[in-house]
């Protein structure tokens, strides 16, 4: 036995021996880390328990938090909580938050633009102005004295009633620190004489502290004054920062009354240095702020010199064609900057991808852009859209071949433009080529991307010497995702109250109360805003015997018991007339019987009202801006799909029973005022031929009628049950083709119907 323990011994002993000195060096770390830790504490001790005052800190340190308060200069960078009290005497107040979450942290926009123009210059230069950079800056808005009787579109102008320069500036100092001196950090001031790169301001302030009186520009000295004083050259555009406007427009009335001055750019210099003792500078946290004068009768498309190149502000500009001429100048040199910017980053990342595992196979094309998408099974490939100069194969309404027109033919032809270009740019001067035909066209968007093209393009080849050659070549492009711009909506809210508007025809009233309870028991039990109007629509045979025989008797009586189940809800109802029950000329009829400010859902009699819908109508639906046309879900038939099988149970398995029936537009989300501003519109195209309006809908109304966005998209919140509709003969030609065609699509899938067919030919077999 002593022999078998001595060899386990051994054996465990051998295994052990790999890790024993990692298990020496743990043991040894910990044992010096709790002693040194032992050493710590007594020391902290001590150090606490010392008598005497604190020693001094050392020389160059900045002066530490005394009793817990940061020392001077760190107010603004240490985190305060501020202890939550509330005196238990008064009543509790709901506090009210702030519509955006940028409110109510205090965050401020980065930059206001003001140039000052007159009455003179207003259709002039300052138009200029706002072709050229006014949609490069955030908010920029326009001061004069006097202003003329029609102001130029897309301005914003503020009039001050007095052309006096002195008084104009005074104005529109009080007017900016009035409107906007709590939103913005910065102040651009510029006349409409005045080119200013807008990047190039925009870049300025962003490298610059906020928490600095600022007041930058090209420094002047003051004519017989203080050699050590300068303003700011108001010609040469001048910032100022948010801390400076709120300090300066208390001494504004003193300044107006006290300094006399001829220019508004020297008394506004005055009355900074005068109040707050600050001047104007060309350079500050070193950014500088480049300058150019222009000389008379210059030529900007000749300027090379590089003080031009690199100026912020050029002054004076004589009149707008010289505006114009500046702003290409200097949108080319960007251009050309920016090119050159990416060569260089090109060159950068072959220099080290050949460093990487991969080398330089690693590298994709075009350089810098991401790699093309790698699908991990067949469900994921893109597929390539086949194309020619005159059809597209791959059309959006699924038909095989289309004629090539609007966007994508501009896309087509900009695409083998651009690739004769580069192929010239690669050969010549050795070769120079000319299309002759694109033989084959393919084209696909890869979202990680951007869209990718591939081109057969039947290239005529010209030598120098004048020799030429027809051949064939292959070209690949990429037009890639350029910079994610987020789109500013309108603010909507979920609490609008949505109008709903249910026509009914005799043919409606098996599926009337079916709409009825749904609405009962998701929007009246629920409390939701919402309200419902019916339109009652009588053939005139039946509007004749309403006396004797109302069709809508039930439907009456069942609005009834819900009011008297709901005390406080009240349904009304609208009786029409007609044989062409046209939606147009319907909802004309609605719009005037309520406010503009309704918002609209126009409902049919198979929609199943919920609330996760409505919300949604209330999102996507804004008052000038953009209308909503839900693509509703509609199940198949039961006796095709499950033939006699029992129904899915399972929401997630209810979308293979049906489809989203694009077809279909009866469902509108739509406020009141945009639907009577296009049926104005309408109405004076057509003039008084009522006819036209039975081959249209609302849908048709604001798509020819109206500049709002129209976003349609499928909506699975919004089921029907399978139903066959009646379609309507007298309608027009389109709408009952669509009418017939929803039937069709709304029978079953493809294979279900397959499957009905092989069933009911194997039975007639047998």
């Amino acid at each position: 036995p002593a022999v078998v323990a001595a060899m386990r011994l051994g054996a465990v002993l051998s295994a052990l021996r790999p890790a024993l000195p990692l298990l020496l060096g743990l043991s040894l770390g910990c044992s010096l880390s709790l002693l040194r830790a032992s050493w710590s504490h007594g020391a902290a001790e001590e150090r606490c328990l010392a008598p005497g005052p604190p020693a001094p800190p050392a020389r160059g340190a900045p002066p530490e938090a005394v009793e817990g308060r940061p020392g001077p200069g760190h107010e603004d960078f240490r985190p305060r909580i501020v202890p939550y009290y509330r005196d238990p005497n008064k009543p509790y107040k709901k506090v009210l938050r702030t519509r955006y979450i940028q409110t109510e942290l205090g965050f401020h926009e980065r930059l206001f633009v003001a140039v000052l123009t007159s009455k003179a210059t207003l259709n002039t230069l300052a138009v200029a102005v706002n072709k050229t950079v006014a949609h490069h800056f955030p908010r920029l808005l326009y001061f004069t004295g006097l202003r003329s009787a029609k102001v130029p579109h897309g301005m914003v102008l503020v009039a001050h009633g007095d052309e006096r320069p002195i008084w104009l500036m005074y104005e529109t100092m009080n007017y900016i620190h009035q409107h906007f001196g709590s939103d913005y950090d910065w102040f651009y001031i510029m006349q409409d004489d005045t080119y200013a790169q807008a990047e190039q301001v925009k870049a300025l302030v962003t490298h610059l502290s906020i928490n600095q009186d600022v007041y930058l520009g090209r420094a002047e000295e003051f004519i017989g004054g203080d050699e050590q004083a300068r303003y700011c050259h108001g010609g040469f555009g001048y910032l100022l920062s948010r801390s400076l406007l709120l300090k300066l427009h208390p001494h504004l009335d003193s300044c107006r009354n006290e300094i006399l001055s001829v220019r508004p750019d020297e008394w506004l210099g005055r009355c900074i240095i005068d109040f707050l003792g600050i001047t104007c500078v060309s350079q500050l946290q070193g950014q500088h702020y480049h300058t150019y004068e222009l000389a008379k009768n210059t030529e900007p498309e000749k300027e090379e010199e590089e003080e031009f190149q690199a100026a912020l502000a050029v002054h004076p500009v004589s009149d707008m064609t010289l505006m114009y001429r500046l702003h290409k100048q200097f949108s080319r040199i960007q251009l050309d900057r920016v090119y050159q910017e990416i060569q260089d980053l090109q060159m950068q990342i072959r220099n080290l991808t050949a460093l990487t595992p991969a080398g330089e196979a690693g590298v994709t094309w075009p350089v810098g852009i991401n790699a093309p998408f790698l699908p991990k099974s067949r469900f994921e490939v893109i597929s390539w859209d086949y194309f020619t100069e005159q059809h597209l194969f791959s059309c959006p309404d699924g038909s095989p071949k289309c004629e090539l027109s609007g966007a994508s033919k501009a896309d087509v032809s900009e695409i083998i433009e651009s690739a004769v270009e580069q192929l010239n740019r690669l050969y010549q001067p050795l070769l120079r080529f000319s299309k002759r035909q694109l033989l084959n066209g393919y084209r696909r968007f890869d979202p990680t991307r951007g869209m990718e093209y591939t081109l057969d393009l039947l290239l005529e080849a010209a030598t120098q010497k004048g020799h030429s050659h027809v051949l064939a070549k292959r070209v690949s492009l990429v037009r890639p995702l350029s910079k994610v711009e987020i789109i500013p909506m309108p603010y909507v809210t979920e609490a609008t109250r949505v109008q709903l508007v249910l026509p009914l025809t005799v043919q409606d009233l098996d599926f009337v109360a079916n709409f009825l309870d749904m609405f009962a028991m998701n929007t009246l039990d629920t409390h939701d805003n919402a309200l419902l109007t019916l339109l009652f629509i009588y053939h005139p045979y039946d509007a004749q015997r309403v006396g004797q025989v109302d069709v809508f008797a039930g439907v009456k009586a069942m609005v009834g018991e819900l009011e008297k189940r709901y005390a406080d809800v009240k349904i009304p109802w609208i009786s029409v007339k007609t044989e062409v029950p046209s939606q147009v000329k319907l909802m004309d009829i609605v719009s005037k019987k309520h406010p503009v400010d309704t918002l609209f859902f126009l409902a049919s009699v198979w929609t199943e009202i919920n609330m996760e819908f409505l919300n949604r109508c209330r999102m996507n639906t804004i008052s000038n801006w953009q209308v909503f046309f839900p693509v509703h879900f509609q199940e198949f038939n039961p006796a095709l799909v499950y033939r006699g099988e029992q129904t899915a149970s399972s929401n997630t398995d209810f979308l293979r029973d049906g489809h989203f029936d694009r077809h279909s537009f009866a469902e509108a989300c739509f406020y009141n005022s945009d639907y009577m501003t296009a049926r104005t519109k309408l109405a004076a195209d057509i003039l008084d031929r009522d006819e036209v309006l039975e081959s249209m809908e609302v849908f048709d109304v604001f798509l020819h009628y109206s500049s709002l966005h129209l976003f349609r998209a499928v909506e699975p919140g919004l089921v029907q049950k399978y139903t066959l509709r009646s379609c309507n003969p007298r309608l027009s030609e389109e709408l009952y083709h669509r009418c017939v065609l929803s039937n069709l699509e709304g029978l079953a899938s493809r294979s279900h119907l397959a499957m009905a067919l092989f069933e009911q030919e194997q039975a007639n077999s047998t």
